[in-house]
């Protein structure tokens, strides 16, 4: 490619807002501009170079030679498994998952650890929810909880929670609670601080609040909460932001469980909604695919020829401790965490495949959204299309289905 080319309205799979209005500038094959600026954006896309190479035993191999060594490897296999990587349209993910149907593997994704949570709290009590043009549109009052979007989903703010073009909000509060190290926003109407040890204790206290009880000599500390419940309670209507995803801090797996019930006990009075951050990917993708195909999210095992959820360990904690003697990693292998296949015989299909130490084949890939077409989906599970602005020699999707036709020509 030489020249300057501009591409607009490009989809962001940075984080999990899925900010569709970017506009992206190439030049002699590498990305050289970037608007609006955004630091996640940057990091997404950089220049858009990736990795190409193919290999089969750590030697240079053609893609027939890796498809028709990488389906040996499945086929023969007695306990495989399939992990779901970030960084993979939908198509490919979908594809991924018949890999796993036709192997009768165990099948998991990214987010098994980091977001099961509050899958599992939103599939046991239901949720109160809404997409981001809601939020955007009528939210006049938003409680963060334990979380700045500026730090991990810097345009949240921007486009949606703060967004200015609100059509029924003519007003905007924010208020704030922060939970030891977890901040909320600095500015913010009312805010509170909370230790760790408190935090499902203040959210009882303000479910009672949105119920209309009424408290004598509530503690000092827990002031704060009760002047958010009653402010939220005059809300028209209120968003309840919190970071579905947290990172490397632990939380109190009880969190989502009692967010989602103030939520819903907050629409009684007012109008509520739950809306989790979620990091980027196409990671909520990998989980409507999951559940679609098998009516489970996560942890999913095809071994005995229909779908079943193994609670406990995540796919990448049982594939550490001896749970497969093959497995296939669709995607970028990278955002799994320190993830070596000495021990176990790895295929890795994906960005970056080549950069995961031990995998007997890698297929180097384009990235979704970067240098392959298809949909993605946003935080709030809305489907947005993907628009490659770079070529790469190798799709995922391509690559997979390939591996796909090559197993089941094996099983026939």
């Amino acid at each position: 490619m030489s020249g300057e080319q501009v591409f607009r309205s490009v989809t962001c799979l940075g984080c999990g807002c899925g900010c569709d209005d970017l506009e992206v500038r190439v030049s002699d094959g590498r990305i050289v501009g970037l608007a609006p600026p955004c630091p996640v954006a940057r990091r997404w896309f950089g220049d858009g170079s990736v990795p190409a190479e193919i290999s089969v035993d750590a030697r240079p191999a053609t893609l027939d030679q890796a498809i028709d060594a990488a389906a040996s490897l499945l086929a023969g296999a007695t306990r495989p498994m399939v992990l779901l990587a970030p960084d993979l349209t939908t198509r490919a993910q979908r594809t991924a998952i018949a890999l796993a149907d036709a192997l009768q593997a165990e099948v998991d994704g990214a987010t098994s650890d980091t977001a099961a949570s509050g899958i599992l709290a939103a599939q046991r009590r239901g949720r109160a929810g809404a997409t981001l043009g809601e939020i955007r549109n009528r939210a006049d009052v938003t409680l963060f909880w334990a979380v700045d979007p500026r730090e991990r989903y810097p345009r949240f703010l921007e486009r949606y929670a703060a967004a200015g073009s609100a059509t029924h909000a003519s007003s905007r509060v924010h208020l704030a609670v922060s939970v030891g190290v977890d901040r909320g926003p600095a500015r913010a109407e009312l805010a509170a601080e909370l230790a760790p040890e408190l935090e499902l204790e203040a959210l009882a206290l303000m479910r009672a609040v949105v119920r209309g009880q009424t408290f004598e000599g509530v503690p000092d500390r827990l002031r704060p909460v009760v002047a958010i419940a009653e402010r939220m309670r005059q809300g028209r209507y209120v968003a309840v932001v919190y970071d579905a995803e947290p990172g490397r801090n632990p939380r109190d797996d009880q969190r989502a469980d009692s967010l989602i019930a103030l939520a819903q006990l907050l629409n009684g009075p007012t109008r509520a909604a739950l809306v989790g951050l979620r990091d980027g990917g196409n990671r909520s993708g990998a989980e409507a695919a999951l559940t679609w195909q098998t009516g489970y999210p996560m942890r999913v095992s095809l071994r005995g020829g229909q779908p079943r959820y193994r609670p406990g360990r995540s796919g990448v904690d049982r594939l550490r401790g001896g749970g497969a003697d093959a497995v296939l990693v669709a995607g970028a292998g990278a955002a799994l965490g320190p993830l070596s296949l000495e021990s176990v015989p790895g295929i890795v299909i994906g960005p970056g495949a080549s950069a995961v130490a031990g995998a007997r084949v890698a297929i180097d890939t384009g990235v979704a959204g970067i240098h392959e077409a298809g949909t993605g989906y946003r935080m709030d599970d809305v489907p947005l299309p993907l628009t490659p602005v770079l070529a790469h020699p190798h799709a995922a999707g391509e690559s997979l289905e390939l591996l796909l036709r090559a197993v089941r020509g094996r099983a026939r």
